[in-house]
This record gives structure tokens, sequence and C-alpha cells, in this order.
């Protein structure tokens, strides 16, 4: 299926039709090339030259398009992207970082483009459908964002209120604090006050994106509602729904989507986990040496560090030395009882790599002054101890095992 769309000179889409289509594919492009072909590569230019008008094009359209979003009050978190590259026997060798460039911009601006033009066109046919939803933020989670805020200088205005209150207020926060040292930790924070998207057979209107329509229609050979999404356009363009047939897709719509929120749940679960493992596995090869961290979290028993390649690490409140730390709530930031040190997200600081549990998937930092041998042992010792318990846990189907030794019974 494709949505074909006609879009004026100020981005706004005048016109549109849904159809069955065969796409003719010219050109095998890759992101990387059309990169390079918008910033001027001579010999790529001249090898897809057929194509480079029409690629500027794109490229001033999809401009057209992330500006009328931005105008709306859209929030863009242009978080980059870390990719585990492994050998044929599945070993980590790399982290690359990716970021987005102007190829992988305009994709995505033609997408949301196409998600909310369908998303629209269904909500006007009312055809039982496949929504992307994504609420306003509650009441708890916008105060104490804006509580924290407050520490860097910024408010939201007006009365705190999941009601009323605008993405285009977030926006804001998330412009005034681009290219300052805080701009990380805010977005981040920010980040964590959203509510979590899903998927619903009403049309609630998507918060982050400032959209009133929106659902997932352009991959359908990947993701379960898009396909959804995909077979009631198809009896839609056919003439086929029926008030009968309408009524008999009602609840497979309403199932699909809480379906496909569960499933997307334990989908991003798996895949973080994986890509966590995978990153412990890395990191064992770095045991004692020491690099510059970002810190991306800050709890009551320690702080998380982020490196440049990605790889998180726990540097618990036991583990530092100078001082004892105890957490402010309101702030997020641990503060030393005795010299009033701090340590809040987006700190940077120097880490030295102490341990790496790889059945729990967790990495262990130290500060670089306190990376001396006996926190260092402790810490690898701990890591073993785990892994031993977790590793005798599995191989019990996951239940608790018992030892009889000298006559008792001990949980393990």
């Amino acid at each position: 299926l494709s949505v074909i769309m006609e879009i004026d000179s100020d981005g706004v889409v005048v016109k549109h039709k849904l159809v069955k289509s065969v796409i003719h594919s010219c050109e095998r492009m890759t992101y990387d090339n059309v990169n390079k072909i918008l910033a001027g590569d001579t010999k790529l230019r001249e090898r897809y030259a057929a194509i480079v008008n029409i690629l500027e094009d794109m490229d001033r359209l999809s401009d057209k398009l992330a500006a009328r979003r931005r105008e709306r009050g859209a929030i863009d978190f242009d978080f980059p992207e870390a990719k585990v590259i492994c050998d044929k026997d599945s070993q980590p060798q790399e982290i690359v970082i990716e970021d987005r460039g102007k190829s992988q911009r305009m994709i995505e601006s033609f997408m949301l483009a196409a998600n909310e033009t369908v998303a629209e066109a269904a909500y006007w046919a009312e055809l039982p459908f496949v929504y992307r939803v994504h609420e306003s933020p509650s009441y708890e989670k916008l105060t104490a964002f804006n509580e924290f805020i407050k520490n860097f200088g910024y408010s939201l205005k007006g009365k705190i209120d999941p009601e009323n209150v605008h993405p285009k207020d977030l926006q804001q926060i998330a412009e005034q604090a681009k290219g300052k040292p805080e701009e990380f930790m805010i977005s981040k924070v920010m980040l964590q006050s959203l509510m979590k998207a899903g998927y619903r057979d009403t049309n609630n209107g998507h918060f982050g994106l400032a959209a009133r329509f929106y659902c997932h229609f352009t991959s359908p050979i990947r993701r379960y509602p898009d396909l959804m999404v995909h077979r009631v356009l198809s009896e839609f363009i056919d003439g086929k729904l029926s008030e009968s047939e309408q009524s008999r897709l009602i609840p497979i719509v309403r199932e699909a989507a809480e379906h496909s929120s569960e499933r997307e749940i334990a989908a991003e679960k798996a895949e973080r986990d994986a890509i966590d493992l995978l990153k412990a596995v890395y990191m064992r090869s770095f045991l004692g040496d020491t690099f510059d961290a970002v810190i991306s979290s800050v709890t009551s028993f320690g702080v998380f560090a982020m490196l440049a390649n990605s790889c998180e690490g726990l540097i618990r409140c036991e583990n530092m030395s100078e001082d004892y730390f105890e957490y402010d709530d309101n702030t997020h930031t641990l503060i030393g009882k005795r010299t009033g040190k701090t340590y809040k997200i987006g700190d940077m600081v120097r880490v030295t790599v102490a341990g790496c549990n790889v059945m729990l998937r967790q990495i262990d930092f130290v500060f670089e002054g306190d990376n001396h041998p006996g926190i260092m042992k402790r810490i690898r010792k701990r890591a073993e101890v785990a892994e031993e318990r977790n590793m005798e846990k599995k191989k019990h189907g996951g239940k608790k095992s018992y030892s009889h030794k000298k006559g008792k019974r001990r949980k393990r």
C-alpha cells in the first residue's frame, strides 16, 4: 500500500490518496551515500547524477516538514544510537555510535507525514483502526520535572496541569538548554517524565509529536500494528468494509492494539538486555582501564556513568572513599556530608572499569581516585559470586537450590 501525498511549499499536506501499488526501485541507496551526496561528494554525485536533483528536493521538503513539527511543538530527542558490532561467533568487537544524518532525518520526516496522514484519513472515515497513542504526562511527573529544572533556572510556564500542558512547553525548555552543560541531563529527565506510547483502538493523539492523529503505517513487514493497519486499509480501498465487516473487525482491532503494546514492551526489554549483555562482555577486556565519563543517573545507592561508547556502569556509594554521600531527592544529587561535594546528572568524571557481571548484564566503575587494589578486588569478587549464583539458579530452572552440607538445609 502507498499513501501518495501532495505537499505545498509550506510543508502542508493539501491532498492525498491511498492506493494499492507496485514500487519500482531505480537505485539501491544507503543512508551513508545519500549523506555524502547531499554534502557534495563529487564522485557519488556523478555516479547518481540522474537522481541528485530529486534527493536535493527531498532534503528541502524534509526541512519544511521538520520546521512545521517544531512550530506546533513536537519534541525532538536527538540521542545518538549505539550499535554493537559482533564477529562471526557473536563476540562484540566494537561499539559504534551512529548519529542521524540528513538522510536519516529525511526518511523520518516522510514516515511521520505518512503516518499522520493515514491516521487522520482513518479517523474521519470512522474505520476500526490501530492508532499509536502518546498521552500527556501525569501531574506528579510534571511537578517532579519542574522542580528538577528549577535547579538550572528553568521553569514550566503557568499552572502545571496535564489537561492543559502542551508539548511546546517542554520543547521550549529543551531549546533553552541546547548547547549548555545541562542539556543532556535535562533531556534525559524530560524523557523519563513522559508517558510510554502504546497502541489503542481509539485516537487520543500523540503528545510527543504534538500530533492530533498518529498511527504506525510504514513498516508492515516488521511490525504487527502496521500490518493490521494495512489489512483494514486494504479492505477499505477495495470497498469491502460493510457494516457487518466493521463490526467483526472492532474486537479484532482492539485485541491487536492491546497485544501489540504488550509485545512491544517485551521486545524492547529483550533488545535492551541483549545490548547490555554484549556491552558487559565487551568491557571485560578493559578491566582496570580509566576513561572519561558523564554521570547519566543518580540514585540513593550510587551514580551511573556513561562512557563515550555508550557503555554505562554503576559507581556505588560504598566504593566512594572521599566522603559519606547522601541522596537529595529534589535535586537528583549525591551530597558529601563532610565536604559538601556533589554529584549530579551531566557531571564529567574519570572512572576506572572495576568489574563486569555478564550474567546480570552489569558493569561496575569506581572513580579514578578510588581504583586501589582493595576496592577493585572486592568488586570483582562480588561479580564472580553473583555470576556463580545466577548460573546455579539457571541450572535448577530458575528455582532455589538447597545444600545439605553439614546436615543443614540452606537456601542459595
